[in-house]
């Protein structure tokens, strides 16, 4: 077999774990926690549905590539939790050196577009990171609407904490972050969320 195409089987087999780590969100029906290749299913398809919210002219099909690979770094790293400031301290580390094994899988060309797309995502600067980084917050704000608050009644999380996560969500979707705003408002008044 081509060795070009059997590096990128193996890498999708290798992408395969990202169905087993477990995110903090519940899903709608809080009947579980979601996983991360939902979690970046449900970003793709929220991109789609979305675009027209950007701030920004986009390109769509970046955006959603940027989504659907954003998280594959936890394969190796671990999901962190937003509010978990002890892991947060390690997670940059942490998630370098997954890349650097994960995408490295990949022949050259693809290593160096997932690499490209996952760097440019961190790095929170263009049009389309900064709306991929909107659909990354809104996604669990509007799983804890839907599930009653439930992860956020679970660890104890104040509204500070969701502020200063989301201090740059409308800088993706002004739209999305007035929608959420209303969100937050309703978990405070139900005491989902501490003031």
């Amino acid at each position: 077999m081509n060795t070009d195409l059997q590096k990128r089987l193996d890498f999708i087999i290798e992408i395969d774990k990202s169905k087993e780590i477990i995110r903090q969100t519940y899903l709608a029906d809080a009947s579980r926690k979601e996983g991360d290749a939902e979690h970046a299913w449900h970003m793709a398809v929220m991109a789609f549905l979305l675009a027209d919210c950007s701030n920004e002219e986009i390109d769509i099909l970046k955006v959603m590539k940027m989504v659907l690979v954003h998280d594959l770094i936890e394969i190796d790293a671990g999901d962190t939790y937003a509010y978990d400031v002890e892991a947060n301290k390690s997670k940059e580390q942490r998630e370098q050196k997954a890349a650097d094994r994960i995408f490295n899988i990949l022949p050259e060309s693809y290593a160096l577009e997932m690499r490209d797309l996952w760097e440019e995502f961190e790095e929170y600067n263009t049009a389309e990171a900064k709306f991929a980084h909107t659909l990354d917050n809104v996604q669990p704000l509007l799983l804890n609407d839907a599930s009653d608050g439930k992860s956020w009644r679970e660890h104890g999380v104040c509204k500070e904490q969701v502020m200063n996560r989301n201090k740059r969500t409308a800088e993706g979707s002004e739209v999305l972050w007035d929608y959420c705003e209303d969100i937050i408002k309703k978990h405070i008044e139900k005491g989902n969320l501490r003031p």
